[in-house]
């Protein structure tokens, strides 16, 4: 069984070196993970930077988007799992040990995620965020057995078994651009097989994004677009900002 890591990157030359020498760290001498790297339309240094590391894969995405993103480096992967990374993201050690586990012992298993810890916002935005997660569940479990709907995964911190991926006909980045993909994911392939979220994986990440737009205003966005996706199958939000340091 091979891993595919795949980290999209718009703008992210202040902080992707770090993201990327964690996660060669992490793989250290395995053979049965890559690690790809998905420039989307960036205009700083992103592309450069990747491309100094050796054990990176370098895919140019041209269109901006980060569902696009994720389909470019699909498509370019050639793993049997598909795990999903964000640019301003550190993996935790043993993160890569604890998918092989699972996925190896579970057949039925095409997707798994966890929760985000954000290493640089205030401990009460991680206890936010744990409740969100544990409501989550609860209406994933409520819900999906009879409808079909509600599904959990995060996003930037999903994992996904490339056959099932292939059966629901990868990411739509035609209809989700970023808002709700990962709910849109989850509600397809759990047609396919089990998904599993479990707080034993967590990833650690930047909340930058909470504080650029606001926490209350973000948690809100979130709660909605997820919502939004579960019973009309769209985003509610289109677009979302750029929290990067580049223009576009």
């Amino acid at each position: 069984m091979k891993l595919s890591v795949v980290i999209p990157a718009y703008n992210e030359e202040a902080g992707l070196s770090e993201c990327l020498q964690i996660v060669l760290d992490r793989v250290g001498e395995r053979q049965d993970v890559e690690i790809i790297l998905v420039n989307n339309a960036s205009i700083d240094n992103t592309k450069v930077i990747a491309e100094s590391f050796s054990g990176i894969k370098v895919v140019d995405e041209p269109n901006k988007g980060l569902v696009r993103a994720r389909q470019a480096g699909f498509i370019a992967s050639t793993g049997d799992l598909i795990a999903n990374v964000d640019a301003d993201s550190r993996i935790p050690d043993s993160w890569i040990e604890k998918i092989f586990n699972e996925f190896e012992h579970n057949p039925d298993l095409v997707a798994l995620s966890g929760p985000y810890i954000f290493y640089d916002s205030p401990w009460w935005i991680n206890r936010l965020s744990k409740t969100y997660y544990t409501l989550g569940l609860w209406f994933s479990h409520l819900n999906l057995n009879p409808a079909r709907r509600g599904a959990l995964l995060q996003g930037g911190n999903f994992v996904l078994r490339r056959t099932a991926l292939e059966k629901i006909g990868g990411y739509r980045f035609e209809k989700f651009d970023f808002y709700g993909e990962e709910t849109d994911v989850a509600m397809r392939i759990c047609e396919v097989g089990q998904i599993k979220f479990t707080f034993a994986l967590p990833m650690i990440t930047s909340g930058r994004r909470f504080r650029q737009e606001g926490y209350l205003r973000l948690s809100i966005k979130y709660v909605t677009n997820y919502f939004w996706t579960v019973f009309f199958g769209r985003p509610y939000s289109k677009k979302s900002i750029d929290v990067r340091s580049g223009k576009s």
